[in-house]
């Protein structure tokens, strides 16, 4: 069986007349060796998808940003190692300053908006200077500059006004004017807005669950101002050739020192190296490199992988089918390269060795985070971070984590000796760290309480500044709700009780799938507030209104 036939068998699970599917393209040593869309791009008009089939590719976009940075670095109008406020007066900076580099890379400690907007308003489409609106409301920020890693659409999307008023026109003109058209990707496009028509453009479908009725909805970002978090729109064509071009010792776009700085790992101030670069991953998988960046929409996803050493290019775009392309890329690396190539796969330790850690969560009272232990797919075994989706721990020596790579954060570690195994109890205390910094956790209770045995007193209304929203908790039945009306729509989360003053949060609609945890702060006088921790969007206060004030 030929290379391109084994790749259709991959991907023929998802090559159906009445569903949305995704386009794949694939290149080595420049020869286009599979190039092919599967199931519709329309599932509303019967349209199939194709090679030429248009789609969103979300968060790739981002290196196309700093790329557009750069460009403005070489021509001395742009200093990307500035504090950001020179460029963007009245931006608060309550843990200190970034710069336009950390806004890149990840560190400054920004908020994503796309969090903020969720918790607040739901669903609901943002207008136009409610991102810009959002992110200079923040009171305090996720961490100082430099301390850690939390991927942040907000910064790239401060990132792309400071492009766009450097320039002197519009951030899409200048991307396509500078990269995409010297580049020959004439069907790339920076659109920032789902309910422009463009031609040849995959619909974007989320599917509806069963119990509603099964079928799909239109997928549409809850903003019409996206920007260079996650803009663009383009083929597998152009971005084969895009691949073909980052690899290439002579660049047409871009000095050598400008992606020399792409390509270079960011340093935290502790002076952990993590694999993210300016809008790129790159990092060893299985005994090779390889370059990458995912992205999502809603009711899409992409994944842009590159392993240099075997000029193996692969790009992968869906628009709205249950598939993985992350996962789907790295099958295909191991596909086309082989044992002979690849090295040993990362180990991932069993979950059955631990099984007494399984099912149990412990909480750091510093920071408010919880982790918890669970069997992640293929039996392996996971850690559940601030109540999300159980992710596989890979083991280095005593070390167990989870790095950049696998969560947009981190990394998380702790040591594998600190871990129950068959016959033990789960300890009391573990140490995790995140980025390099340890923190203490204390294990939640293993029976969690009823909510109505310790939510009474938590019940009532509250302020978020942060969010220029307001909440209410209350009871509908024994279900315990947080009710939070934005400035543009409304959220329902529904609480799970972990212990007296822990609980776990989720987002109750159908998009994006949102989960967290909340932690009760307490004083002599009762209960003073509450704070919330997501994967982006870190001690997010909730503030007490007093009761006389909630009547008014």
């Amino acid at each position: 069986m030929n290379e391109s036939n084994a790749l259709d068998d991959l991907f023929q699970p998802f090559n159906r007349s009445d569903a949305p599917g995704l386009v794949v393209g694939v290149a080595r040593h420049g020869r286009r060796i599979h190039r092919r869309g599967f199931g519709l791009a329309s599932v509303e008009l019967g349209v199939a998808n194709t090679p030429w089939t248009r789609m969103r590719i979300g968060s790739v976009s981002k290196h196309f940003t700093c790329l557009a940075a750069l460009l403005l670095a070489e021509e001395g109008r742009l200093d990307i190692d500035a504090g950001v406020c020179s460029l963007l007066p009245g931006l608060p900076v309550p843990l200190g300053e970034p710069t336009l580099r950390q806004l890149m890379t990840h560190t400054s400690g920004v908020r994503c908006y796309v969090d903020l907007a969720s918790l607040a308003d739901g669903t609901a489409i943002q207008p136009p200077g409610a991102v810009l609106a959002a992110q200079t409301r923040q009171r305090t920020a996720n961490f100082a500059p430099g301390e850690k890693m939390i991927y942040s659409n907000g910064g790239y999307h401060l990132l792309s006004l400071v492009i766009e008023r450097v320039a002197g026109m519009p951030f899409e003109r200048f991307l396509e004017e500078r990269i995409f058209v010297p580049l020959g990707m004439m069907d790339t496009a920076s659109v920032p807005s789902d309910f422009d028509i463009h031609p040849g453009m995959a619909t974007l479908h989320v599917a509806r669950p069963p119990e509603q009725g099964g079928g799909w909805r239109r997928g549409v970002f809850p903003t019409d101002e996206l920007r260079g978090e996650g803009a663009m729109v383009s083929t597998i064509d152009d971005m084969l050739a895009w691949l073909a071009h980052l690899r290439a010792p002579d660049k047409r776009v871009g000095t050598a020192a400008s992606w020399r700085q792409m390509l270079t790992p960011a340093t935290l101030n502790n002076g952990r190296v993590n694999p993210y670069g300016l809008g790129l991953f790159r990092h060893d998988y299985r005994g090779v490199e390889v370059i990458h960046h995912a992205g999502g929409v809603v009711g899409g996803t992409c994944q842009m992988i590159t392993v240099p050493s075997e000029a193996l290019d692969i790009v992968i775009i869906t628009n709205g089918v249950a598939a993985n392309p992350i996962e789907l890329g790295y099958r295909i690396i191991d596909m086309l390269l082989g044992d002979g190539v690849l090295g040993a796969r990362p180990e991932k330790p069993e979950a059955a060795r631990f099984r007494p850690m399984l099912g149990t969560r412990y909480h750091a009272a510093a920071s408010g985070l919880v982790v918890g232990f669970a069997e992640a797919p293929g039996g392996k075994l996971g850690i559940s971070f601030l109540d999300n989706p159980p992710a596989a721990l890979t083991a280095s020596g005593d070390v167990l984590r989870l790095g950049f790579e696998d969560m947009a954060m981190g990394p998380l570690e702790l040591r594998t000796g600190d871990l129950a195994v068959e016959g033990q109890s789960p300890p009391a205390v573990l140490t995790v760290s995140e980025a390099g910094h340890a923190e203490r956790y204390e294990r939640l209770p293993p029976t969690p309480p009823a909510p109505a045995s310790v939510a009474t007193t938590l019940l009532g209304r509250y302020r978020v500044p942060d969010l220029d929203a307001d909440a209410e908790m209350r009871f509908d039945g024994a279900q315990l709700l947080l009710d939070i009306s934005g400035p543009y729509g409304r959220d329902l989360m529904t609480l799970e009780a972990f212990s007296d003053r822990v609980f776990g949060i989720r987002f109750g609609g159908e998009h994006p799938p949102l989960c967290g945890v909340l932690t009760v702060e307490r004083s002599p006088e009762g209960v003073a507030g509450l704070r919330v921790n997501t994967p982006r969007t870190r001690n997010l206060r909730f503030e007490r209104v007093a009761d006389r004030e909630a009547s008014r």
